[in-house]
C-alpha cells in the first residue's frame, strides 16, 4: 500500500505535489489543534503526517531542481 503511494507522487507534477503538501500541511495543524483541545484516537498520526510532508517536500526539491538543471 505504502510503496504504491510512493509511486504515485513520484509521478504527480510540481504544481500537484506543492498542492499535496499545503492540504497535508493543513490537515497536520488541524490534528495538533485536536490534539491540544481533546483525545485523538491515533496520536502515531502526527509522526505519519510529518514524515509524509518531508517526503513531499525532497520530491517538489527533486523536481525544482530537475527543472533548473533544462
Amino acid at each position: 500500500m505504502a510503496d504504491s503511494k510512493k509511486k504515485n507522487d513520484k509521478e504527480l507534477s510540481y504544481k500537484e505535489l506543492v498542492a499535496k503538501r499545503d492540504e497535508l500541511k493543513r490537515e497536520y495543524m488541524d490534528l495538533r489543534f485536536k490534539m491540544v483541545i481533546s483525545h485523538v484516537d491515533n496520536p502515531m498520526q502526527k509522526r505519519t503526517m510529518r514524515r509524509e510532508i518531508a517526503r513531499l517536500n525532497t520530491f517538489i526539491q527533486q523536481k525544482k531542481n530537475a527543472e533548473d538543471n533544462k
